[in-house]
């Protein structure tokens, strides 16, 4: 019989939630996905590129149109310099991304810190790459991070620090602040950083997002990943990047290599296209998301549901305290889809230990306006 290298995984709690939601016929609040395409230009780019033949490997590094558009992209973003050629690196999706950074430098018997809730492709990579997460809560009001708790999590061992903002599945945003301390708490130490920012362009009420990418000093130890699918409406293609400094990027590509060894070519193209004649689409993200957010918390205003608006990505969370406190939240999700046509994601699914009594599930609002109304409809009347 066969030992599994990874017992304690089985189907995620997004592939269980779509599935029930797709055999109940709810509305499916739960995955993080849009359910509106992606703008014309691009998709009309990919048919183009195809046609033309774009359709075998393109570099293992990816499409050098599509890299030099990234850096200029983080230029205008974040006013930092990356070298498209030594530093940009274009991968199937921000998961394979995240998954080769992991493998690139943790060793068996190493730590990786991670803060709950934690998204829950991270552990995984690092039980495979031999090593172990230490779980540090963030703060249970605004979900922030707590430097005296990552202090005492920090052992010879640790070897690598997972950040994500904005951050799944809270919408929480990491200060300047909060990195400049925790620049000084591994200043001295011979830790790596990922930092997961594939919601780096949907940030709201005018805050910005606050980038690994633009701090000098924990750039130079970061992986930094985002995520073209994000951004542009089109998850099912699976194609995001990795900015990493160049010896950092020389190790990742190792690995990169032999896992996919390079995303797909008429993908690249169309992205590398728009990018160049749609500088703007980025720009435009925050009022675009920002107003999907406000419309579907104002309908959700009457509801027994309180929440607090997010800052960052496409998920609200709402606390259900006042409806069914008898129920954890996994059962909760569960009745919401069958007995009130939505379906949700539960919070607790992202810690390694939830917290006591907590009573909060994630929506996305990555929808249709004509969605979002059907939805409220529903959930107002629970």
């Amino acid at each position: 019989m066969i030992t599994s290298k990874l017992p304690n995984v089985g189907t995620t709690i997004f592939t269980t939630m779509s599935q029930l939601a797709a055999e109940t016929g709810a509305l499916n609040l739960s995955q993080g996905f849009p359910d509106f395409n992606g703008p014309q230009g691009l998709l009309d780019a990919v048919g183009k590129h195809v046609a033309s033949g774009h359709n075998q490997y393109s570099p293992m590094t990816g499409l050098p149109a599509l890299r030099q558009q990234v850096a200029a992209k983080i230029a205008r973003s974040y006013g930092a310099t990356v070298d498209a050629d030594s530093e940009v690196t274009i991968t199937p999706g921000a998961t394979a991304a995240i998954f080769c950074a992991i493998q690139a430098v943790i060793r068996s018997g190493d730590e990786v810190i991670v803060f709950d809730p934690c998204y829950d492709s991270y552990e995984p990579s690092v039980e495979l790459a031999g090593g172990r997460c230490v779980h540090v809560q963030l703060s249970l009001q605004g979900f922030a991070l707590d430097v005296e708790k990552i202090k005492a999590a920090l052992s010879p061992r640790t070897r690598m620090i997972i950040l994500n903002t904005p951050h799944n599945p809270t919408g929480a945003l990491i200060s300047r602040a909060e990195l400049d301390q925790l620049a000084a708490l591994i200043r001295d130490r011979d830790i790596y950083l990922v930092s997961d920012e594939v919601y780096e362009h949907l940030v709201f009420d005018g805050v910005p997002h606050v980038s690994v990418l633009a701090h000098e000093e924990l750039y130079q130890r970061a992986f930094v990943v985002s995520s073209f699918g994000k951004t542009y409406h089109v998850t099912g293609w699976k194609t995001g990047y990795v900015v990493a400094p160049p010896a950092l990027t020389a190790e990742l590509r190792k690995v990169h290599q032999y896992v996919n060894f390079c995303g797909v070519t008429p993908l690249q193209f169309a992205l590398a296209d728009f990018m160049a004649d749609h500088p703007e689409h980025v720009d435009e993200l925050p009022a675009f998301y920002q107003a999907k957010r406000d419309l579907f918390c104002d309908l959700l205003a009457p509801s027994r549901f309180s929440f607090t608006r997010v800052t960052g990505t496409y998920f609200q969370l709402v606390d259900y305290s006042q409806i069914r406190p008898d129920l954890d939240d996994v059962a909760m999700s569960l009745w919401m889809t069958r007995e009130h046509g939505v379906a949700t994601i539960p919070v607790s699914v992202f810690y390694q230990t939830p917290p006591q009594g907590q009573r909060l599930v994630r929506l996305c609002f990555a929808k249709r306006e004509e969605t979002l109304q059907q939805a409220a409809e529903k959930l107002c009347v629970i």
